[in-house]
């Protein structure tokens, strides 16, 4: 049996740093505008150096056609002497006919263009690339070429450069030096920010500074904020459900263990019924309190609220349905009244989570017999009932986890009432607490924008 494949994940590959993305473009920026400079500087200097040389061996040309060299007799053949160390590298010819009469002491026997040439031309001799300008003399059987090797053109431009070359190549590493110096400076508020967060607690409501942070991070700092402060909301909020949970469910389960207890050293039927139906109570109200936590844990972890306006009438009808069979356990009535196309601006789970709250409240402290009664109109949910109400000191207290109204008679956790008040802050209920006109117990009306 072959052994099952692992699919490995490749670690992610780490990014450039910022500064050293910004040195990186601004220095190849510079270099390629730098080299950009250097070769236009070469081939302006090339093309005026050329220009100065060709007017140089166009003058010589004509001073040699304006000399009286009709009388070859008194020219007899001879070279032209050496005065210069770069003579050399400039020569000349003078042909009669087919015949080389005059020529420097450097220069080829072989032609340096056609007899037939007339201006600039180029040519190749032994290796050597030669720049050549011919003319006719005043007899139109002689041809006068007078050359500059190319290599001496490019010396001269190269002497011309060397002074503006060696500056620039001098001051470009001291130019990236202090680009360096000035990208690390730009770059250092965000150094400080990566240790602000690096440092900060994440259970803490501690913000990170703006006022230091250059302006165009300074939306990121906004919203880095706005996390932490998230987070910080939503760590407290895991806290407290976790203390919560601690504090209230250690009652109901010990209750639960000392009802177990007694059923198990019970000495007849009866009183072992009568722990049994204690201990399921007992589990049917930690399974309730449960519910209650992790409903408002959810509500608590959620920061955005999704627009919708849902049916008030079904949601009524919903729990209607839903408390009717404990309603008719304490011979209680439950009726609803209002208008069918009411619309609230509540996710319809939630909705009905609201309104059941309520009304299973209602329930609870309400005595037997008594009538609750729901009413739905525009902008506004109602539940009140026919019991005792409660005091102002006792209204004043509705919304605080785990308080529950003493004298009741009646088990509870108190967070129902936190699920209430959580859910109307979410979508901007206003509620109102008061006494009935007509039922004479306690009213609840919740009211929102139509």
């Amino acid at each position: 049996m072959n052994p099952p494949r692992v699919q490995t994940t490749p670690a992610p590959q780490a990014g450039y740093a910022l500064q050293t993305r910004l040195l990186t473009w601004v220095l190849a920026a510079v270099g390629i505008v730098w080299a950009g400079v250097i070769f236009e500087t070469w081939r302006d200097a090339e093309h005026e150096i050329g220009e100065l040389l060709d007017a140089h061996l166009s003058q010589a040309a004509a001073l040699l056609v304006s000399q009286p060299l009709d009388d070859l007799s008194d020219l007899a053949r001879h070279e032209t002497p050496v005065l210069h160390e770069y003579q050399p590298k400039v020569v000349l010819q003078v042909w009669h006919l087919d015949e080389l009469v005059v020529r420097s002491a450097t220069a080829p026997m072989q032609a340096l263009a056609y007899h037939q040439q007339r201006g600039f031309s180029q040519i190749q001799i032994s290796g050597e690339q030669w720049r050549v300008f011919s003319a006719q003399g005043k007899d139109h059987h002689i041809v006068i070429h007078v050359a500059e090797q190319d290599k001496a053109r490019t010396d001269v431009i190269w002497a011309s450069l060397r002074s503006v070359i060696w500056p620039m190549a001098i001051a470009f590493p001291l130019l990236g030096l202090v680009i360096w110096w000035a990208v690390r400076r730009a770059v250092r508020p965000l150094r400080e920010l990566s240790q602000q967060v690096r440092e900060h607690q994440p259970d803490t409501a501690q913000t990170l500074a703006l006022h230091t942070a250059p302006q165009e991070i300074q939306p990121v700092v906004q919203e880095l904020n706005r996390l932490f402060a998230r987070t910080a909301q939503l760590i407290e909020a895991e806290r407290r459900f976790t203390a919560d949970a601690a504090h209230e469910l250690r009652t109901p389960i010990a209750a639960i263990r000392m009802q177990a207890q007694v059923a198990q050293g019970a000495g007849d039927a009866l009183e072992r019924q009568t722990a049994l139906a204690a201990t399921v109570q007992g589990c049917d109200r930690a399974t309730r309190l449960v519910e209650q936590l992790l409903q408002l844990a959810r509500l608590e972890s959620q920061t955005q609220v999704e627009q919708v306006r849902v049916s008030a009438w079904t949601c009524a009808q919903v729990v209607l349905a839903d408390l009717q069979y404990w309603a008719q356990q304490r011979q209680q009535r439950l009726h609803l009244q209002g208008a069918l196309d009411t619309l609230v601006p509540v996710p319809e789970a939630l909705a009905t989570v609201l309104l059941r709250n309520l009304v299973d409240n209602a329930l609870r402290y309400s005595p037997i017999g008594a009538d609750i009664r729901i009413t739905v109109q525009t902008g506004l949910y109602g539940v009140e009932d026919s019991g005792a109400g409660l005091s102002e000191a006792d209204i004043a207290r509705l919304g605080e986890r785990f308080f529950r109204v003493l004298g009741s008679g009646q088990s509870g956790s108190g967070l129902g009432w936190s699920i209430v008040t959580r859910i109307a802050r979410l979508y901007g209920l206003q509620w109102h607490i008061g006494r009935s006109t007509e039922l004479g117990g306690l009213a609840v009306w919740m009211s929102w924008s139509p």
